[in-house]
């Protein structure tokens, strides 16, 4: 039986400062998405103003084990420190997508 699609939200908050550093790592880690069959449904980038994300991205991934390949990715892994010194913080939470 296939696995059920999996749809997240991922509210992201750059350290102050670390705007443009945010930026660099979501392109570099979102790139990987595809390469585990995923999906970067949408990217929106905001200014960080009175406590808003500073990005607000939503995936697709055809199932867990898909999910759980991209966030075991070593090249994402090896990126952490970069993540450490730019994100604030990270809220990722399951949504249902509809047109």
């Amino acid at each position: 039986m296939a696995e059920a699609p999996i749809e997240l939200c991922c509210l992201l908050r750059a350290l102050p400062g670390a705007e443009e550093a945010l930026h660099a790592y979501e392109d570099k880690v979102t790139a990987l998405v595809p390469e585990h069959g995923g999906e970067l449904v949408s990217r929106a980038v905001g200014d960080g103003a009175d406590g808003a994300p500073h990005e607000v991205h939503v995936y697709r991934f055809p199932g867990q084990a898909a999910l759980d390949a991209y966030m075991a990715d070593p090249r994402r892994l090896a990126l952490a420190e970069e993540r450490d010194a730019a994100v604030a913080s990270t809220v990722l939470f399951p949504v249902a997508i509809r047109p």
